[in-house]
Protein backbone atom coordinates (compact mmCIF):
# COMPACT_ATOMS: atom_id res chain seq x y z
CA UNK A 1 0.00 0.00 0.00
CA UNK A 2 2.85 2.34 0.84
CA UNK A 3 4.33 1.72 -2.61
CA UNK A 4 0.98 2.47 -4.27
CA UNK A 5 0.59 5.65 -2.23
CA UNK A 6 4.11 6.73 -3.15
CA UNK A 7 3.41 5.97 -6.81
CA UNK A 8 0.21 8.04 -6.66
CA UNK A 9 2.08 10.84 -4.95
CA UNK A 10 4.80 10.68 -7.61
CA UNK A 11 2.23 10.77 -10.41
CA UNK A 12 0.51 13.72 -8.74
CA UNK A 13 3.80 15.56 -8.46
CA UNK A 14 4.53 14.83 -12.14
CA UNK A 15 1.16 16.19 -13.23
CA UNK A 16 1.64 19.28 -11.05
CA UNK A 17 5.04 19.90 -12.61
CA UNK A 18 3.60 19.48 -16.11
CA UNK A 19 0.75 21.87 -15.28
CA UNK A 20 3.24 24.43 -14.01
CA UNK A 21 5.36 24.05 -17.15
CA UNK A 22 2.31 24.49 -19.35
CA UNK A 23 1.40 27.62 -17.43
CA UNK A 24 4.87 29.05 -18.01
CA UNK A 25 5.36 27.94 -21.62
CA UNK A 26 1.67 28.02 -22.43
CA UNK A 27 0.11 29.56 -25.53
CA UNK A 28 0.86 33.15 -26.28
CA UNK A 29 -2.33 35.21 -26.09
CA UNK A 30 -3.90 35.67 -29.50
CA UNK A 31 -3.23 39.08 -31.04
CA UNK A 32 -6.99 39.72 -30.91
CA UNK A 33 -6.85 39.66 -27.11
CA UNK A 34 -4.04 42.19 -27.08
CA UNK A 35 -5.67 44.65 -29.43
CA UNK A 36 -7.98 46.32 -26.92
CA UNK A 37 -7.55 49.86 -28.22
CA UNK A 38 -7.00 51.31 -24.74
CA UNK A 39 -7.99 54.98 -24.94
CA UNK A 40 -5.34 55.88 -22.35
CA UNK A 41 -2.67 55.02 -24.90
CA UNK A 42 -4.30 56.76 -27.87
CA UNK A 43 -1.86 59.11 -29.60
CA UNK A 44 -4.04 61.88 -30.96
CA UNK A 45 -1.22 63.52 -32.90
CA UNK A 46 -1.09 60.41 -35.11
CA UNK A 47 -4.84 59.69 -35.19
CA UNK A 48 -7.49 60.74 -37.70
CA UNK A 49 -11.00 60.83 -36.19
CA UNK A 50 -14.35 62.57 -36.51
CA UNK A 51 -15.02 65.42 -36.48
CA UNK A 52 -12.26 66.05 -38.98
CA UNK A 53 -10.80 69.46 -38.24
CA UNK A 54 -10.85 71.57 -41.34
CA UNK A 55 -13.25 69.17 -43.07
CA UNK A 56 -13.98 70.22 -46.63
CA UNK A 57 -10.95 72.50 -46.82
CA UNK A 58 -7.23 72.11 -47.42
CA UNK A 59 -6.42 72.92 -43.79
CA UNK A 60 -6.16 69.94 -41.45
CA UNK A 61 -3.68 70.67 -38.63
CA UNK A 62 -2.13 67.20 -38.37
CA UNK A 63 -2.86 65.75 -41.79
CA UNK A 64 -2.14 66.62 -45.43
CA UNK A 65 -3.99 65.23 -48.40
CA UNK A 66 -3.55 65.35 -52.15
CA UNK A 67 -4.88 64.12 -55.46
CA UNK A 68 -8.55 63.16 -55.62
CA UNK A 69 -8.88 62.99 -51.80
CA UNK A 70 -12.04 64.66 -50.48
CA UNK A 71 -12.72 65.25 -46.78
CA UNK A 72 -16.36 65.21 -45.65
CA UNK A 73 -17.97 65.20 -42.22
CA UNK A 74 -18.35 61.39 -42.29
CA UNK A 75 -15.31 60.04 -44.13
CA UNK A 76 -12.12 60.83 -46.04
CA UNK A 77 -12.64 59.63 -49.61
CA UNK A 78 -9.29 58.87 -51.22
CA UNK A 79 -10.82 58.10 -54.62
CA UNK A 80 -14.35 58.34 -55.94
CA UNK A 81 -15.86 55.50 -57.96
CA UNK A 82 -14.31 56.89 -61.12
CA UNK A 83 -11.54 55.71 -63.47
CA UNK A 84 -7.90 56.81 -63.28
CA UNK A 85 -8.00 58.53 -59.90
CA UNK A 86 -5.51 58.49 -57.05
CA UNK A 87 -5.40 60.19 -53.69
CA UNK A 88 -3.73 60.00 -50.30
CA UNK A 89 -3.73 61.42 -46.78
CA UNK A 90 -0.62 61.67 -44.59
CA UNK A 91 0.14 62.47 -40.99
CA UNK A 92 2.38 65.53 -40.60
CA UNK A 93 3.98 64.34 -37.37
CA UNK A 94 6.73 61.66 -37.50
CA UNK A 95 6.16 58.74 -35.14
CA UNK A 96 8.92 57.99 -32.64
CA UNK A 97 7.15 55.11 -30.87
CA UNK A 98 9.03 51.81 -30.90
CA UNK A 99 5.88 49.75 -30.26
CA UNK A 100 2.53 50.76 -31.70
CA UNK A 101 -0.82 49.57 -32.96
CA UNK A 102 -2.87 51.20 -35.71
CA UNK A 103 -6.63 50.62 -36.00
CA UNK A 104 -8.14 51.58 -39.35
CA UNK A 105 -11.88 51.92 -39.96
CA UNK A 106 -12.37 51.89 -43.72
CA UNK A 107 -14.89 51.17 -46.45
CA UNK A 108 -14.29 50.02 -50.03
CA UNK A 109 -17.43 50.07 -52.16
CA UNK A 110 -18.68 50.82 -55.63
CA UNK A 111 -21.07 49.96 -58.40
CA UNK A 112 -18.80 47.35 -60.00
CA UNK A 113 -19.60 43.69 -59.43
CA UNK A 114 -17.50 40.50 -59.52
CA UNK A 115 -14.09 41.55 -60.89
CA UNK A 116 -15.28 44.83 -62.39
CA UNK A 117 -13.76 47.04 -59.70
CA UNK A 118 -10.35 48.17 -58.51
CA UNK A 119 -7.66 48.79 -57.70
CA UNK A 120 -7.33 48.96 -53.94
CA UNK A 121 -6.08 50.78 -50.86
CA UNK A 122 -2.70 50.93 -49.12
CA UNK A 123 -1.72 51.78 -45.55
CA UNK A 124 1.78 53.15 -45.01
CA UNK A 125 4.46 53.69 -42.39
CA UNK A 126 7.22 55.20 -44.50
CA UNK A 127 10.00 57.74 -44.66
CA UNK A 128 8.39 59.46 -47.65
CA UNK A 129 5.04 61.23 -47.53
CA UNK A 130 2.80 63.00 -50.02
CA UNK A 131 4.68 61.56 -53.00
CA UNK A 132 2.23 60.32 -55.67
CA UNK A 133 3.13 57.21 -57.60
CA UNK A 134 2.00 53.97 -59.22
CA UNK A 135 1.61 51.86 -56.04
CA UNK A 136 -2.02 52.40 -55.07
CA UNK A 137 -1.57 56.13 -55.57
CA UNK A 138 1.76 56.42 -53.77
CA UNK A 139 5.51 56.17 -54.34
CA UNK A 140 7.32 53.02 -55.46
CA UNK A 141 10.76 52.09 -54.04
CA UNK A 142 9.67 53.46 -50.68
CA UNK A 143 11.40 53.07 -47.30
CA UNK A 144 9.27 51.41 -44.63
CA UNK A 145 6.13 49.29 -44.33
CA UNK A 146 3.11 48.96 -46.62
CA UNK A 147 -0.09 46.97 -46.11
CA UNK A 148 -1.97 46.52 -49.39
CA UNK A 149 -5.72 45.87 -49.62
CA UNK A 150 -5.77 44.70 -53.24
CA UNK A 151 -9.23 44.24 -54.76
CA UNK A 152 -8.31 43.35 -58.34
CA UNK A 153 -6.27 40.34 -59.61
CA UNK A 154 -3.91 41.59 -62.31
CA UNK A 155 -2.25 38.18 -62.60
CA UNK A 156 -4.79 35.93 -64.31
CA UNK A 157 -2.78 32.82 -63.40
CA UNK A 158 -3.01 33.41 -59.65
CA UNK A 159 -4.85 30.92 -57.46
CA UNK A 160 -5.43 33.32 -54.59
CA UNK A 161 -8.86 34.78 -53.93
CA UNK A 162 -9.37 38.55 -54.00
CA UNK A 163 -9.70 40.95 -52.20
CA UNK A 164 -6.28 40.08 -50.82
CA UNK A 165 -4.30 41.73 -48.01
CA UNK A 166 -0.50 41.60 -48.13
CA UNK A 167 2.49 43.12 -46.35
CA UNK A 168 5.70 44.51 -47.80
CA UNK A 169 8.82 45.97 -46.15
CA UNK A 170 11.13 47.98 -48.38
CA UNK A 171 14.51 49.69 -47.95
CA UNK A 172 14.10 51.58 -51.20
CA UNK A 173 15.58 48.86 -53.40
CA UNK A 174 12.42 46.86 -54.16
CA UNK A 175 9.83 47.60 -56.83
CA UNK A 176 6.18 46.63 -56.46
CA UNK A 177 5.15 44.52 -59.47
CA UNK A 178 1.50 45.26 -60.25
CA UNK A 179 1.38 42.65 -63.01
CA UNK A 180 2.00 39.95 -60.38
CA UNK A 181 0.04 41.71 -57.62
CA UNK A 182 3.26 42.25 -55.69
CA UNK A 183 3.85 38.55 -55.18
CA UNK A 184 7.66 38.71 -55.48
CA UNK A 185 7.99 41.22 -52.65
CA UNK A 186 5.12 40.01 -50.47
CA UNK A 187 6.01 38.81 -46.99
CA UNK A 188 2.66 37.27 -46.09
CA UNK A 189 -1.01 37.73 -46.83
CA UNK A 190 -4.59 36.53 -46.57
CA UNK A 191 -7.91 36.70 -48.35
CA UNK A 192 -10.54 38.99 -46.80
CA UNK A 193 -14.06 39.70 -48.05
CA UNK A 194 -13.92 43.43 -47.33
CA UNK A 195 -15.63 45.05 -50.31
CA UNK A 196 -19.25 46.27 -50.57
CA UNK A 197 -20.11 45.21 -47.04
CA UNK A 198 -23.20 46.65 -45.33
CA UNK A 199 -21.41 46.68 -41.97
CA UNK A 200 -18.27 48.37 -40.68
CA UNK A 201 -14.91 46.95 -41.73
CA UNK A 202 -11.71 47.32 -39.71
CA UNK A 203 -8.03 46.44 -39.96
CA UNK A 204 -5.40 46.52 -37.20
CA UNK A 205 -1.63 46.68 -37.69
CA UNK A 206 0.52 45.89 -34.67
CA UNK A 207 4.29 46.34 -34.50
CA UNK A 208 6.04 45.33 -31.29
CA UNK A 209 9.56 44.07 -30.56
CA UNK A 210 10.20 43.14 -34.18
CA UNK A 211 6.88 41.36 -34.69
CA UNK A 212 4.37 42.51 -37.28
CA UNK A 213 0.76 41.38 -36.87
CA UNK A 214 -2.19 42.28 -39.08
CA UNK A 215 -5.75 41.51 -38.00
CA UNK A 216 -9.11 42.02 -39.70
CA UNK A 217 -12.64 42.55 -38.49
CA UNK A 218 -14.70 42.47 -41.70
CA UNK A 219 -17.32 39.82 -40.89
CA UNK A 220 -19.49 41.88 -38.51
CA UNK A 221 -18.54 39.61 -35.59
CA UNK A 222 -16.85 42.31 -33.50
CA UNK A 223 -13.72 40.19 -33.15
CA UNK A 224 -10.25 40.27 -34.67
CA UNK A 225 -9.21 37.55 -37.11
CA UNK A 226 -5.55 36.77 -37.70
CA UNK A 227 -4.25 37.63 -41.17
CA UNK A 228 -0.48 38.20 -40.99
CA UNK A 229 2.04 37.35 -38.26
CA UNK A 230 5.74 37.86 -39.05
CA UNK A 231 8.74 37.95 -36.71
CA UNK A 232 12.11 39.51 -37.45
CA UNK A 233 10.76 42.80 -38.81
CA UNK A 234 12.94 45.87 -38.27
CA UNK A 235 11.32 49.29 -38.67
CA UNK A 236 12.93 52.58 -37.66
CA UNK A 237 11.25 55.38 -35.74
CA UNK A 238 10.60 58.80 -37.22
CA UNK A 239 8.52 57.62 -40.21
CA UNK A 240 5.04 58.81 -41.19
CA UNK A 241 1.63 57.09 -41.27
CA UNK A 242 -0.55 57.49 -44.33
CA UNK A 243 -3.19 55.95 -46.56
CA UNK A 244 -3.57 56.04 -50.33
CA UNK A 245 -5.71 54.50 -53.04
CA UNK A 246 -5.82 54.32 -56.80
CA UNK A 247 -8.16 53.33 -59.61
CA UNK A 248 -7.39 52.41 -63.22
CA UNK A 249 -9.76 51.27 -65.93
CA UNK A 250 -11.92 49.95 -63.08
CA UNK A 251 -12.84 51.85 -59.95
CA UNK A 252 -14.24 51.97 -56.41
CA UNK A 253 -14.84 54.42 -53.60
CA UNK A 254 -11.98 54.10 -51.10
CA UNK A 255 -12.96 55.67 -47.78
CA UNK A 256 -11.07 56.12 -44.52
CA UNK A 257 -13.43 56.71 -41.58
CA UNK A 258 -10.75 56.73 -38.88
CA UNK A 259 -7.13 55.86 -38.15
CA UNK A 260 -6.31 55.47 -34.46
CA UNK A 261 -2.76 54.93 -33.23
CA UNK A 262 -2.10 53.41 -29.80
CA UNK A 263 1.18 53.26 -27.93
CA UNK A 264 2.05 49.79 -26.66
CA UNK A 265 3.67 49.63 -23.23
CA UNK A 266 6.35 47.00 -23.84
CA UNK A 267 9.59 46.35 -21.99
CA UNK A 268 12.76 46.21 -24.07
CA UNK A 269 16.16 44.72 -23.23
CA UNK A 270 18.66 47.10 -21.66
CA UNK A 271 20.90 46.95 -24.75
CA UNK A 272 18.09 48.50 -26.82
CA UNK A 273 18.65 51.79 -24.99
CA UNK A 274 21.91 52.29 -26.86
CA UNK A 275 20.32 51.80 -30.29
CA UNK A 276 19.53 54.81 -32.46
CA UNK A 277 16.13 53.67 -33.70
CA UNK A 278 15.98 56.43 -36.31
CA UNK A 279 19.00 54.93 -38.12
CA UNK A 280 17.67 51.38 -38.48
CA UNK A 281 17.18 50.20 -42.05
CA UNK A 282 13.79 48.60 -42.83
CA UNK A 283 14.37 44.87 -43.15
CA UNK A 284 12.94 41.41 -42.46
CA UNK A 285 14.77 38.25 -41.37
CA UNK A 286 13.14 35.49 -43.44
CA UNK A 287 13.93 31.81 -43.69
CA UNK A 288 13.85 32.20 -47.45
CA UNK A 289 13.87 34.93 -50.05
CA UNK A 290 10.56 36.65 -50.92
CA UNK A 291 11.24 35.53 -54.50
CA UNK A 292 10.60 31.97 -53.36
CA UNK A 293 6.99 32.87 -52.57
CA UNK A 294 4.52 30.12 -53.37
CA UNK A 295 0.78 30.55 -53.44
CA UNK A 296 -1.33 28.36 -51.19
CA UNK A 297 -4.71 27.31 -52.68
CA UNK A 298 -6.37 28.58 -49.50
CA UNK A 299 -5.19 32.08 -50.30
CA UNK A 300 -2.64 32.09 -47.51
CA UNK A 301 1.10 32.37 -47.88
CA UNK A 302 3.87 29.96 -46.92
CA UNK A 303 6.91 31.91 -45.86
CA UNK A 304 8.77 33.30 -42.85
CA UNK A 305 9.89 31.87 -39.53
CA UNK A 306 7.81 29.87 -37.10
CA UNK A 307 4.99 31.86 -35.53
CA UNK A 308 4.25 31.86 -31.81
CA UNK A 309 1.45 29.35 -32.22
CA UNK A 310 3.62 26.93 -34.20
CA UNK A 311 6.30 27.08 -31.52
CA UNK A 312 3.68 26.47 -28.86
CA UNK A 313 2.25 23.47 -30.71
CA UNK A 314 5.73 21.96 -31.04
CA UNK A 315 6.34 22.44 -27.31
CA UNK A 316 2.91 21.02 -26.50
CA UNK A 317 3.57 17.90 -28.59
CA UNK A 318 6.91 17.45 -26.83
CA UNK A 319 5.27 17.80 -23.41
CA UNK A 320 2.53 15.33 -24.31
CA UNK A 321 5.21 12.87 -25.38
CA UNK A 322 6.99 13.29 -22.05
CA UNK A 323 3.73 12.80 -20.13
CA UNK A 324 2.86 9.62 -22.05
CA UNK A 325 6.33 8.18 -21.51
CA UNK A 326 6.18 9.05 -17.79
CA UNK A 327 2.75 7.43 -17.32
CA UNK A 328 3.73 4.28 -19.24
CA UNK A 329 6.96 4.07 -17.23
CA UNK A 330 5.06 4.47 -13.96
CA UNK A 331 2.61 1.69 -14.89
CA UNK A 332 5.41 -0.68 -15.93
CA UNK A 333 7.33 0.09 -12.73
CA UNK A 334 4.25 -0.55 -10.57
CA UNK A 335 3.56 -3.91 -12.26
CA UNK A 336 7.15 -5.00 -11.74
CA UNK A 337 6.91 -4.10 -8.06
CA UNK A 338 3.74 -6.15 -7.70
CA UNK A 339 5.40 -9.17 -9.39
CA UNK A 340 8.40 -8.92 -7.07
CA UNK A 341 6.07 -8.98 -4.03
CA UNK A 342 4.59 -12.30 -5.15
CA UNK A 343 7.98 -14.03 -4.87
CA UNK A 344 8.63 -12.85 -1.29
Amino acid sequence: RRRKRSMAAGAGALLSAVALLLAVVGPRPAPAELMDGNSEHLKREHSLMKPYQGAGSAAMPLWDFQGSTMVTSQYVRLTPDERSREGSIWNRVPCFLKDWELHVHFKIHGAGKKNLHGDGLALWYTQERLVPGPVFGSKDNFHGLAIFLDTYPNDEATERVFPYISAMVNNGSLTYDHSKDGRWTELAGCTADLRNQNHDTFLAIRYSRGRLTVMTDVEDKNEWKNCIDIAGVQLPTGYFFGASAGTGDLSDNHDIISMKLFQLMVEHPIEDETVDWTKIEPSVSLLKSPKDNVDDPTGNFRSGPLTGWKVFLLLLCALLGIIICAVVGAVVFQKRQERNKRFY
